[in-house]
């Protein structure tokens, strides 16, 4: 057993090192959704992918995202960081005051629960948003 159990783990794990690597994990997820969704992707210290979840889905012109439910789960999946994702379905990549308030509050959630926010992606048309690249984390 113990064999075969190494030998099932032996899987490479998504690892996420940039904003590049996040959108292109995430891509076939948001890919011509007509609504908002927002999504967290729990990492480990490697920054491997420890879960995808799906936290809301929305209208045409927003969705909701509960912080407690996202730290719900990023103690449940023992995360060490987590990374945030919600599309545009209009392909604006312009975070709404809405999006920067919603980052901040879960950026100093995550600072008072040991599992910072290492990025919030904002996915538009083929194209993606980087809070972090662009230093508003």
């Amino acid at each position: 057993l113990g064999r075969r159990r190494k030998d099932s783990e032996s899987e490479k794990k998504e690892t996420i090192k940039s904003s590049n690597d996040a959108y292109t994990i995430m891509l076939n997820v948001f890919s011509d959704l007509p609504h908002e969704e927002f999504w967290v992707v729990y990492l480990n210290r490697k920054n491997e992918v420890l879960k995808k979840e799906n936290i809301s889905k929305g209208g045409i012109n927003g969705t909701v995202a509960d912080v407690k439910i996202i730290f719900k789960h990023a103690i449940e999946q023992l995360a060490s960081s987590i990374v945030l994702f919600h599309n545009h379905p209009s392909g604006s990549l312009t975070p709404s005051n809405e999006d920067i308030k919603l980052t901040k509050k879960i950026k100093d959630t995550g600072v008072l629960m040991d599992t910072p926010v290492i990025d919030h992606i904002i996915i538009g048309e083929k194209k993606y948003y980087s809070f972090a690249d662009e230093g508003i984390l």
